[in-house]
């Protein structure tokens, strides 16, 4: 048994396709085929189903994989506390934001970072906030920029940059044109446009109107709160975004207030506190902290 193919065995667990572990590992996708064949062969049972579309786990390929995520991460430790020791910082960190993270300005903190640590190799995706989370605590993320409409699951601290309300945006012809506040109760029956499931912002809208007993009426979905925006100033419905943006249209765009607990924006870093970090993870979490703090 050698690390590479646990290596390639745990890629294609996490990708669920040969193709994609391939390119993920910069190898070609027969070479990895070929050795996890070779791990099965050794083990003397399949690992993975690959009877379907999809490459799944046997129920021993999942007892298996974290022992191999765990055989690959202790090699890797082992790197990371001798460059430690060196007084190294090298390695990779690993960085996740919500799309609409624009107004922290991430690319101007990774850039201050790589000119005080450039051995560190940084990596950075966007996802809804829930899917950042999840890969907080299972250790696919070192930090990530998150929305947060309630407290942080367990074994997750936070700092927060932003805290704003949401306000309501519509054409000037549109919905509501002629009103300056409104209830979600004026809001039910409406075309609304927000940000998807799993989203700060939409897991707080949705929590608003099930307190008044409601259900949201949503007309369109995206990821990109600029595109919300867009698609209110064409008269297409009523749009549910942060003040700041909201704002930064008034001039063409009609701003109305939501009264009412509980509707508001908050972008904050987001770490694991529960399990290792490696040097270079707790370097950019410090340095982060510290940056945003300045």
């Amino acid at each position: 048994m050698e690390l590479h193919q646990l290596a390639y065995f745990v890629a294609v667990a996490e990708e669920g396709n040969f193709t994609r572990a391939a390119e993920r590992l910069h190898v070609a996708q027969p070479g990895v085929s070929a050795q996890i064949r070779r791990l099965e062969r050794e083990l003397g049972q399949e690992l993975l189903d690959r009877s379907g579309r999809t490459v799944r786990l046997t129920d021993v390929g999942a007892a298996a994989l974290p022992h191999a995520r765990a055989a690959l991460a202790a090699v890797k430790g082992v790197r990371e506390a001798v460059d430690e020791l060196a007084g190294l910082v090298r390695g990779q960190v690993a960085i996740g934001a919500v799309t609409s993270a624009g107004p922290v300005r991430l690319p101007d903190l990774l850039a201050r970072f790589h000119e005080r640590y450039p051995a560190v190799e940084i990596t950075l995706s966007e996802a809804n906030s829930d899917t950042m989370l999840a890969a907080l605590r299972e250790g696919r993320l070192d930090l990530a920029v998150v929305g947060l409409s309630t407290d942080p699951p367990p074994g997750i601290a936070t700092q927060v940059l932003i805290d704003e309300p949401f306000l309501a945006v519509t054409a000037p012809s549109g919905p509501l044109a002629d009103r300056a506040e409104v209830v979600i109760a004026d809001l039910a029956g409406l075309p609304l446009m927000a940000l998807p499931k799993g989203t700060g912002l939409r897991t707080a809208l949705d929590a608003a109107f099930a307190r008044e007993g409601l259900m949201p009426r949503i007309a369109f979905e995206a990821a990109d709160p600029n595109v919300l925006v867009q698609l209110a100033t064409r008269g297409l419905g009523v749009a549910v975004v942060p003040e700041s943006l909201a704002r930064y249209h008034e001039a063409e765009l009609r701003v109305v207030t939501i009264a009412g607990p509980g509707l508001r924006g908050v972008l904050a870093l987001a770490w694991r506190t529960d399990g290792p970090l490696s040097p270079a993870a707790r370097a950019l979490i410090a340095f982060a902290r510290g940056d945003y703090r300045s």
